[in-house]
């Protein structure tokens, strides 16, 4: 929550229900917004606050992640995360159809994931695709919401003239589950007066398009001017820098996300935090970190994924892990690790400027890693400048700005 300044007045968090990771269920994202939400509406009111002033909210999610729903909003399928992969056959309808270097091609394509949920929709009773952040936002105003150039663009929308490729159809995917696009932060329509009376908000507050989870991340960390960057290293990892061209090379993971008159540009990795905690308890992290010397190299060539499969920057979905030799002492193990996830994040930034952008002049962090100074420290030793560590650095409240900016 943030005031009409933009000061941060409170924030909520709630875990994830656990999930089956193979039949993820949208319904638990859904009861998941409502306890953040009764925890943010309690927490203000603690304060001394008013939550009948809230008076715009927006939501962010996870770029790709989908679901089909029907008129109602119910899901009829499961739920597709951003990582999904192995859409071998959806690719080779899609392949010969899109442009050369296009976003959707390849077997971990969006594109490729709605197809997927098509087939699973045995009944047809879809009526809506919706992106992860579209069906929260559904689920607040009460009725079909539209989605937005940066939750779209992976689907196949083009942001530069703000149009579904014709040729989408010719997949075989039915066109009429595409959902309105527009841009990130435009206001949509007012929350439903039913759920603003059981939540106790007003029923003037405005509900706002949305955006993805990286993108909301740039927005809390950094004023969006040309060469200032961002790496969000949560789960995984991501790389917006903001430029005034567009620039795509798909070959390589790399893709263009509009943003008012300029361009993120950026990708997504595999690596991240979720190969840390795969490892390691966070009390191990913070315990194992305070022996590490950040100025040695460990000499370990690791390219750190959970399993095989990489975006950006190099995109290979059968990329396998690199995580051997393992040493037996867990400090030089985690030094490895993380030597291994700066190596990705410097060659992110390479991968941008021989694409033709520029070098970034300034390096914000977002997520988790941006709380552990060693971490800091050896991610200097690969990028072009040393990384910041933000004031905010919650997606939550990149979202909130731009509801607000809006």
């Amino acid at each position: 929550m943030l005031d009409a300044c933009g000061e941060l007045l409170c924030m909520a968090a709630h875990p994830h229900q656990p999930q089956n990771p193979t039949c993820i269920d949208a319904e638990k994202w859904w009861e998941t917004v409502l306890a953040c939400l009764t925890d943010q509406i309690t927490a203000l009111r603690d304060l001394g606050h008013d939550p009948m002033q809230i008076a715009s909210i927006a939501v962010d999610g996870t770029s790709g992640t989908m679901v089909l729903t029907n008129a109602r909003l119910q899901t009829v399928t499961r739920a597709l995360m951003y990582d999904s992969k192995g859409f071998e056959a959806e690719a080779a309808l899609i392949d010969p159809l899109a442009p050369d270097l296009h976003i959707t091609k390849g077997p971990a394509s969006a594109l490729g994931r709605a197809l997927r949920l098509q087939s699973e929709d045995t009944d047809k009773s879809a009526r809506h695709l919706l992106h992860q952040a579209d069906f929260i936002t559904s689920r607040l105003i009460g009725r079909v919401a539209p989605s937005d150039y940066n939750n779209a663009l992976k689907t196949g929308f083009d942001p530069e003239t703000e149009t579904w490729p014709v040729w989408i159809s010719k997949t075989g995917f039915a066109t009429s589950l595409l959902p309105e696009v527009v841009a990130p932060g435009a206001e949509i329509t007012s929350i439903s007066a039913r759920l603003a009376d059981e939540l106790g908000l007003s029923r003037r507050t405005r509900i706002h398009a949305g955006t993805t989870d990286s993108i909301a991340a740039f927005l809390a960390c950094a004023d969006p001017m040309p060469g200032v960057a961002v790496t969000s290293i949560g789960t995984t990892l991501a790389i917006k820098i903001l430029s005034q061209q567009r620039i795509d090379d798909p070959a390589t993971g790399l893709y263009s996300h509009r943003l008012g008159d300029h361009w993120l540009v950026g990708g997504a990795s595999n690596t991240g935090g979720g190969v840390l905690k795969h490892y390691f308890s966070d009390e191990e992290l913070i315990t194992l970190s305070q022996n590490i010397d950040p100025e040695i190299d460990t000499g370990l060539e690791y390219y750190p994924l959970l399993s095989a499969g990489e975006r950006f920057p190099i995109n290979d979905p059968k990329l396998e892990p690199r995580l051997s030799p393992r040493p037996e002492n867990d400090v030089e193990f985690l030094h490895g690790l993380f030597e291994g996830i700066a190596r990705i994040e410097g060659l992110c930034y390479q991968r941008i400027t021989q694409a033709g952008g520029t070098m970034p002049h300034k390096i914000f962090t977002a997520g988790g890693a941006a709380r552990n100074s060693v971490f800091t420290r050896i991610r200097s030793r690969y990028l072009p400048v040393p990384p910041t560590t933000a004031k905010h650095t919650e997606a939550a409240i990149g979202a909130a700005k731009l509801a607000s900016i809006a």
